[in-house]
Formats: structure tokens, sequence, C-alpha cells
């Protein structure tokens, strides 16, 4: 198999954003106006960061921003909802209808687009936000696939060992095929990162047609089979212990976690993560 080409850093924007401190266009003016800082410097507009720099704003450290108590949820995106936080043209976005907290926001871990259904992990907590989606922390991404048509095995080996589409090189870790009969396939894959239509993109070079994708897990978080479309579940108490532990981070739990009857794992066994 090919190596993977080294993946580059976020830019600066880009994280603090994911990581729920504001927007995009916020964290610019930010940076113009010279109030953010990494490792003591002034920062620079489109500046990348690592895991580990030390961000201020006005003099007050963000990149060990926690909440009170952490908290995680699994929502079984719908098609039709957008990631964004607010939609100028007034669809749905993934954040209606999440619980109301007393402090901070909630935040997407990765994006869906509008067409694609699935797991969605959203939390409260940035710097677990900021692990997850970080190309450095190794979580790979599982998709449900029905595509028009069948790939041969020539293909399959090929999207393993990576092509590039528009300068950029795209893999995936896995495929498998899964059913299908007609025009209509169903396969399992993996990839590494979250590029935008990464898996359309592969499936189009390879001459097929994606009519549906669904994302199924991300690193060890599972979509739960009962969990119907558009509902969304929260991590118990002790899936968050160990999503915490595998990611090298300690959550904020309260004392007396609520008991929730009988509910299942959302996680499933993972390596340990070595870039951590």
């Amino acid at each position: 198999m090919a190596d993977a080409p080294p993946q580059q850093a976020p830019r600066l924007q880009k994280a603090l954003a994911e990581m729920g401190h504001g927007s995009r266009r916020q964290v610019e003016q930010w940076i113009a106006d010279g109030r953010v800082f990494v490792n003591g410097e002034p920062a620079r507009l489109g500046q990348r960061v690592e895991p580990g720099d030390d961000i201020a704003l006005d003099g007050k450290p963000l990149s060990g921003h926690r909440p009170g108590t952490s908290r995680v949820l699994v929502l079984n995106k719908p098609e039709g909802l957008v990631c964004t936080r607010r939609d100028p043209e007034g669809r749905r976005t993934v954040f209606d209808g999440l619980p109301r907290l007393r402090q901070g926001r909630w935040i997407a871990v990765g994006r869906l687009d509008i067409a694609t259904t699935g797991l969605l992990v959203l939390t409260n907590d940035g710097a677990l936000a900021h692990r997850m989606m970080h190309p450095s922390t190794g979580l790979d991404r599982e998709y449900a696939v029905r595509a028009y048509g069948r790939l041969d095995d020539a293909w399959m080996q090929r999207l393993i060992e990576g092509v590039v589409i528009d300068g950029e090189r795209y893999a995936f870790t896995d495929i498998r095929y899964y059913d299908g009969s007609g025009r209509n396939h169903w396969y399992h894959v993996a990839l590494m990162d979250g590029k935008n239509r990464a898996v359309r993109k592969l499936f189009e070079r390879a001459g097929l047609t994606v009519s549906r994708l669904k994302r199924v897990r991300f690193g060890p978080v599972v979509l739960p089979a009962t969990l119907s479309r558009g509902r969304f579940a929260e991590l118990g108490h002790a899936d968050l212990k160990a999503l915490y532990s595998l990611l090298k981070l300690a959550p904020a739990l309260p004392r007396h976690p609520p008991r929730r009857k009988d509910q299942a794992s959302m996680l499933i066994p993972y390596p340990e993560l070595g870039g951590l």
C-alpha cells in the first residue's frame, strides 16, 4: 500500500471556530486586530496550529478551554439538515432541537453535507472536538455507501492505494462489498480524513455515482442501530471515560452521574492511538 502523505495542521481560524470559540469571521477579525497570540507570538492570518500550541485571546488562554461538565451527543442526521450554526437560506441545522447548555455551545465534530446521513458527534468540549478532528490523532471514519454499479477488484485495490483528484490524494483505508442487485450495490468504506466529498469523489473516479451515503462510525463511536433518524442520544458516564482515555484527555465528569437504565455502549474497542 502506498504511504499516505503527511496531513497539514488546521489553520488557526478554523481550529478556534471548531473548538467553539467563535465563527471563522470573528476569529479572523481578532487575529487582524492583534488580539490572538500563539506560543507567545502575535498570530498570523492563515497560520497553522498543532495540538499543544498555547493559544491566547486578550491574554487569556484558549487552548485549555474546558466545560464545567463534559457532554457528548450522537445524532442520527437525516438528509436535508446542514451542519452550519446559522444558514443564510433558512434551512434547518443539526443544532436545532439539541439540549440547551448552561454555558458554552455545541460543537459538531466534523461535518456531513446536506445529502449525507448518519452519525454526527457533537460535544460542548472544544478540546475533545479538536482532538477528534485533528489528522494527527488518527481516527478513521466509516461509511455505508450505495452506488449505481459495482466495482471490480482492480478498482477496489486502486482506491485503497490512492488516486489524485484535482491535485489532492484521496484513498480509502478499507473497502468491502456488502450486498446488492441490479444497479444498486452497497459498500462499507473507511478513510482517515474528512476532506469534502471524499467518498463521492473516489467512487466518481471509478465511474460510479453514489446514490446514498451514511456515516456509521467515527473512530470508536458508532451509530446505534436503535437510534432513529433525526434523534440523538447522549454518551453515558462509562463511555465518556473510555473515549477521553483513548484520546488522552481528562473529562470533566459530574461527581454523581445520572443513572441511565440499561444504556447500551456507543463505543467499540479501538486500537491505541500512537500519535498521542
